[in-house]
């Protein structure tokens, strides 16, 4: 439901919630690439916005829309422009660096009508003091400050977060071989760390001393954990409730989690996550859900206890 801010004064009910879509899409737009923050009671949640022009060309935005009790939505709000060379989109997350926070993205240039970008997808953050206006974009030079921005390659879904034990170090997870991975300490120069094999929209937290990565393989929410971001092993991979879910049986993907276990009212970990159905065509018919979970392992959401229930 896509209204105005509603109060959630008395916090989140999640056994409330009649429906895991958040933000539902249809044959002329779609939502995709949920992020979000939580902040002064108002959560955030940023997300690729693709909707059709009259001649039935597709443009990607990033978008954002507000809800104090993740039921009632306002509105998206296009924060970048209409540009088939840029289509900036699949914002990763929100991080506070100094006195700015900084939102990263990356451009899916689809100039000739490519189903998937071409080869010139660049890694860009958007700078803001409020959390409402934001900067005109600025590329990533994830690769380091000498290599030509021609000879980056390919790169999608970017993810920034501090590394655990040096806070003044930060990482910066994007697809290309697996998931790639740099580290800057200004967001300036960057110094390029390797891949893992992972998939695409990697997410990454602590939890216990340790890093926990989703991400997202050809279908499903995969768990990858590690102490120090170089040795990872499998924990897992959830497709949530897609097998009762029409809205999400051709893919559930992109699993953003926010850690919210300390926050009155909520006291969770809450997912973000994006589903397709069979009319999808990398453009219409994709919906934003929602799930939670006291521990990153076992996950809820809307109906699954209807769904687990035994026939009478």
């Amino acid at each position: 439901m896509i209204l105005g801010l509603v109060s959630s004064a008395m916090g989140i009910d999640f056994a409330s919630f009649k429906s895991p879509i958040m933000l539902e899409g249809g044959s002329t737009r779609s939502y995709r690439d949920p992020s979000a923050i939580y902040q002064d009671g108002i959560f955030r949640l940023f997300f690729t916005f693709a909707k059709p022009e009259a001649n039935g060309t597709w443009y990607l935005y990033t978008a954002v829309s507000k809800s104090t009790n993740l039921v009632d939505w306002t509105e998206p709000r296009v924060l970048t422009p209409k540009d088939l060379r840029l289509n900036f989109c699949s914002p990763g997350d929100v991080v506070r660096f100094g006195s700015e926070w900084i939102l990263c993205c990356c451009s899916y240039p689809r100039p000739n009508g490519e189903r998937i970008a071409n080869d010139t997808a660049r890694l860009w953050i958007m700078r803001s003091h409020d959390l409402e206006n934001w900067s005109e974009p600025e590329m990533l030079r994830v690769k380091g400050p000498d290599v030509p921005i021609k000879q980056m390659g390919r790169m999608i879904d970017p993810y920034l977060f501090q590394d655990k034990d040096d806070p003044g170090k930060w990482w910066c997870f994007y697809k290309q071989n697996g998931a790639s991975l740099s580290w800057s300490r200004d967001l300036k120069t960057w110094n390029y760390s390797g891949h893992v094999d992972a998939g695409e929209n990697v997410c990454v937290l602590v939890q216990n001393g340790e890093y926990v990565m989703f991400h997202s393989p050809a279908n499903g929410i995969g768990v990858k954990r590690s102490r120090d971001l170089r040795t990872w092993h499998d924990d897992g991979l959830t497709t949530l409730g897609q097998k009762n879910w029409a809205w999400a049986c051709g893919r559930v993907t992109a699993g953003f989690v926010l850690d919210l276990r300390n926050q009155p009212g909520i006291g969770k970990y809450v997912m973000f996550f994006h589903g397709s159905g069979p009319e999808s065509n990398r453009n219409s018919f994709a919906s934003i859900g929602l799930a939670w979970s006291d521990d990153l392992v076992n996950w809820e959401w809307p109906g699954k206890a209807v769904a687990k229930a035994p026939a009478k």
